[in-house]
């Protein structure tokens, strides 16, 4: 299959996932187009299935702001006649599914029929989706999409709650690829950098948004650190991280915490931790949490969103109340007190990951990609 990928090529689960997902389709022979303002940040374009096509927005002074929308579905128009491509799917309905409408009707025009596949990932609809001003566009572009997915039972029910949803929505969850190998980089890190041998490393990854609650980190990990000795990674960046830091020098524990900005080794950061800490207010999957499983790490999260769908009370971790902190540093030293207590929740993070290992859930993709190009065949 030729198929166009459209995504935001960021940091972010979206970006991640889709690129990801792209990836693993052109091992397995699918030759893959991947449209977006840059190159997706985990894109490796050596494989001859793959292609990056960048959209140019022009700038022009009559607009205030550049219609990127205009740029994306023009350049998706040409992308398909360019090379025959069979099949778009966009990931994120803001503005990618309604760009994606506007080509397949220009394209309509010109007799082709291009079947377009939307998957939804959480804060294009729960955050940014449902504020007034995109509100019907969103309705309308899931409305259009010929399939629509989502990457958990929890977001599903939350867009058909916010939305007048006439389309059916299946669930397809987020992927980890379990079987790839750490790179080696110059400058790789060591865990004797993060901490001392009897010291405990605790992670937490995200884009340091409100919505991550940072601060319950810190005072998770503030706890966990009175009983036990440990350090803290804090992996990421965004508008809440300067806070954080403030927060760590006011507890006194700043010698105690390492923040890493974004970063290129997260495996590796990952493959020396012993707990990972997602407190977040809502996550619509969790795909932090599994990222963190893969490599056996326990999941200390709360109870919110999609993250009951991955991590399993007292299995891969511990889930609590949104806030409750104090619950949340009491079960991390549940798993943190002895190793062979840490030993059990760490093979049964993997094992929990494992259900969600990408060739178990690639095929659910495969198979809505025949079913949308045999719809317009």
């Amino acid at each position: 299959m030729k198929i166009a990928i459209v995504c935001y090529p960021t940091f972010g689960g979206s970006g991640v996932v889709a690129t990801e997902l792209g990836l693993e389709l052109a091992r397995r022979g699918h030759e893959i187009h991947f449209i977006t303002y840059s190159q997706p940040v985990r894109l490796a374009l050596l494989n001859p299935n793959v292609f990056y096509h960048e959209v140019n927005v022009p700038e022009y002074p009559l607009f205030h702001f550049q219609p990127y929308e205009l740029a994306l579905s023009s350049k998706v128009v040409d992308m398909v006649k360019l090379y025959k491509i069979e099949l778009l799917h966009v990931h994120y309905a803001i503005p990618h599914a309604y760009a994606g409408y506007m080509a397949k009707q220009m394209l309509k025009d010109e007799g082709i029929n291009l079947p377009m596949i939307t998957t939804l990932h959480g804060t294009d609809i729960t955050l940014v989706g449902n504020h007034p001003f995109y509100k019907t566009a969103v309705t309308f572009s899931i409305n259009k999409s010929d399939f629509v997915t989502s990457v958990s039972q929890s977001l599903k029910e939350d867009t058909i709650k916010l939305f007048n949803i006439k389309n059916e929505i299946q669930v397809i969850p987020n992927f980890i690829e379990l079987d790839k190998e750490i790179e080696e980089p110059v400058t790789s890190c060591r865990r004797s950098v993060m901490a001392n041998e009897n010291e405990r490393i605790i992670t937490h990854i995200s884009n340091f948004r409100k919505v991550k609650r940072i601060p319950d980190v810190i005072k998770i990990f503030y706890k966990i650190q009175q009983h036990i000795s440990a350090k803290l990674m804090m992996v990421g960046d965004g508008p809440e991280k300067e806070k954080a830091e403030y927060l760590c020098q006011e507890l006194g524990i700043q010698d105690k915490v390492i923040f890493f900005g974004n970063s290129n080794e997260i495996d590796k950061i990952l493959s020396y931790t012993d707990l990972f800490l997602l407190p977040s207010e809502t996550e619509s999957f969790g795909l932090a949490a599994l990222e963190a499983m893969a490599w056996s790490v326990p999941v200390i999260s709360s109870k919110s969103g999609g993250l009951p769908e991955v991590n399993f009370e007292g299995v891969s971790g511990y889930l609590s109340e949104v806030g409750n902190t104090d619950e949340m540093a009491e079960n991390a030293l549940k798993i943190l007190k002895d190793n062979a207590t840490l030993n059990k929740f760490k093979e049964n993070a993997l094992s929990v990951a494992k259900q969600f290992d990408i060739k178990n859930i690639l095929p659910l993709y495969e198979e809505l990609y025949h079913k949308a190009i045999n719809k317009f065949s």
